[in-house]
């Protein structure tokens, strides 16, 4: 009921866009082809239109209703030349936004440009291709490992257009499997793995019904939140284009545990929405490819390539199941002549814009063109619209940086994979700035190498900077030699700390307060060691900056020696009194948390000794 009612709104308003109708046009006849195969919807609309009016028109308006106006990521219109059933190339029509005067906020228009105008009972066939983006609801929105996914889809029954239609149908593809319902009507029948309405005949501008599909759709709902993708340019002879992904699965949620046997021993059912491999299609010719995410390299992939194709399938570090997401990135080299070309005394790229991965959908696109250093007069030409701006990007030997075009648009579809073109100057002597930059490099420290070993630069004995200095190394050998006396001290710790666990496991208490002897016997003598060692840090002025956290360390050291003397002592006397295992835990677990905090803080004091 909740989905029917975001219809119910239309219905209060059809009377009323009735009048306001464009009378001139009529369609005769559309059919209308929705592909719910995957969760990308695809809907091919195939219309023929006549003018019944006394005006020439040049423009045919198309009306989507909010709702999926805002899911609409790509429409194309192929204007059909030629009559009957004689066949001619198709020609796209420029498809743009408009707002038409006296029509409601609730619907967006779309209007066709014509390559020329429509006379008085002309007609014209038109193919319109409509491609969108997350209009399949999950339905329920939580599932668990082992269910099938299944989602809702909602269209009308008739054709939503400001002018009359004289017949039109309906077809909905579904991926197959089970349909739990779908909207009957009187001509409405399911087919195999189609839904056909229609036909309908004689219906005024602006008829509407409401039709709701719920059905199975386990394909993977691949949807990546943001794609970066950086395409470098190296005019000595390579082009790099690196992608980082941030992948969702934008189907039903996972709801109860994963269990990682189940899904191994029955993928097909437990785990039917789940992915666990994504498909890569990557121009002819690339080469040094590789696949990471935030862990590292990923070894789990497998890539098929000649003269025509290349292709790569990844697999992640686990099955992306309903709400999971990944983060990854792939990288790639493609040989800079299949790419760069010169044209008018300009470089230009010309290169595909979108994400190689098969029917993924992209929320946010970024695509940014790293050109050389030195590049100048930048300019591009996108198939579609995109917001552009510019950056300076500095990598190894650049001075001034590298100029990068940054291309930014949202709800991207693979039919957007298209080429582009990027144009830009460059002069070739610019090539020669690294190398000589270099060369020029290796002389000058050649130069000083020279110079170096001719100039006398040693300092007398009795000069006070050498004093100064013999001071330090005498403070660094020192500091050195409590360093080696406190990790003798923890590694007693560590013998007194194996004879518990012996203790626990033969019950032998005499041996383990023989160790506890032995031990306080050694970490008395490594404190008469520390004495003298500490005594020369503390007066002396070259230790004044790190005497503090020397002092730090020996009382955190000893510190550590109570609190493991203390636990010894607890544990031994809970076994001579023959306590269980689990009371021996609770009453040395305070300990055991205090001692591995001290051990913790001793640790980072000798980590920032080594460091200094």
């Amino acid at each position: 009921m909740a989905i029917v009612s975001r219809f119910a709104f239309f219905l209060l308003w059809i009377s009323v866009l009735s009048s306001t109708t464009h009378s001139e046009l009529v369609i005769s006849r559309i059919d209308r082809r929705v592909d719910l195969s995957s969760h990308i919807v695809r809907a091919l609309f195939s219309l023929k239109v006549e003018n019944v009016g006394s005006k020439v028109v040049s423009e045919v308006l198309l009306a989507f209703p909010n709702m999926q106006a805002k899911n609409l990521a790509a429409i194309k219109t192929l204007y059909n030349e030629g009559r009957g059933k004689v066949k001619a190339s198709s020609v796209s029509l420029p498809t743009t936004v408009v707002e038409p005067e006296g029509m409601p906020p609730e619907l967006t228009f779309y209007s066709v440009s014509l390559p020329k105008g429509l006379e008085k009972g002309g007609t014209v066939s038109l193919d319109i291709l409509a491609i969108f983006t997350h209009s399949l609801q999950p339905f329920p929105e939580e599932i668990t490992q082992a269910d099938g996914q299944l989602v809702v889809y909602q269209d009308s029954a008739y054709y939503l257009s400001p002018y009359t239609v004289k017949v039109q149908t309906l077809g909905i593809r579904l991926p197959g499997g089970r349909v739990e319902s779908y909207t009957k009507f009187p001509n409405a029948k399911l087919v195999d793995s189609e839904i056909t309405y229609g036909p309908f005949e004689n219906f005024p501008a602006f008829s509407y019904s409401p039709v709701i599909v719920h059905f199975e759709n386990n394909y993977p709902f691949a949807v990546a939140h943001e794609l970066v993708r950086e395409i470098e340019i190296s005019h000595w002879g390579n082009v790099q284009i690196t992608e980082h992904y941030n992948l969702v699965h934008g189907g039903a949620k996972t709801k109860g545990g994963f269990s990682r046997l189940d899904y191994q021993a029955r993928a097909s059912v437990r785990g039917a929405s789940s992915f666990n491999h994504l498909i890569f299609r990557l121009p002819p010719r690339a080469h040094s490819i590789y696949y990471r995410d935030e862990i590292g390299n990923i070894s789990t992939s497998h890539f098929w390539g000649d003269s025509r194709k290349t292709q790569l399938e990844i697999e992640p570090r686990f099955p992306i199941f309903g709400g999971w997401k990944t983060s990854f990135t792939i990288g790639y080299g493609l040989p800079l002549q299949d790419f760069l070309f010169k044209v008018d005394g300009k470089r230009m790229l010309n290169i595909t814009f979108g994400s190689p991965m098969d029917e993924v959908i992209v929320d946010n696109l970024i695509v940014k063109v790293v050109l050389p250093e030195g590049s100048n007069g930048i300019s591009a030409s996108v198939p579609f619209p995109t917001k552009q701006g510019e950056e300076i990007k500095y990598s190894h030997l650049d001075i001034v940086g590298r100029p990068v075009l940054v291309l930014e648009k949202s709800n991207v579809v693979p039919e957007h994979n298209l080429y582009f073109q990027v144009y830009y100057h460059f002069n070739n002597l610019s090539l020669l700035g690294e190398p000589v930059m270099l060369i020029s490099g290796f002389f000058l420290l050649f130069v000083a190498c020279i110079v170096y070993m001719h100039t006398d630069m040693s300092i007398s004995k009795s000069s006070a900077s050498y004093l100064a200095k013999i001071q330090l190394e005498e403070v660094q050998a020192t500091v050195q030699q409590i360093q080696n006396i406190i990790n003798q001290c923890l590694a007693v710790h560590d013998k007194l700390d194996a004879s518990l666990r012996d203790l626990s496991r033969t019950g032998d208490v005499q041996s383990c307060k023989i160790a506890r002897k032995t031990a306080d016997a050694q970490l008395k003598e490594l404190v008469k060691e520390l004495k003298p060692l500490a005594t020369f840090l503390h007066h002396s002025p070259q230790a004044s900056h790190i005497w503090p956290k020397v002092e730090e360390l020996v009382a955190k050291e000893k510190d550590m020696q109570d609190k493991m003397f203390l636990r010894h002592s607890t544990v031994v006397d809970c076994f001579e009194k023959k306590l269980g295992g689990r009371e021996i835990e609770n009453r040395i677990a305070s300990q055991q948390q205090k001692l591995a905090a001290v051990r913790q803080e001793v640790d980072d004091l000798l980590e920032f000794l080594d460091e200094i």
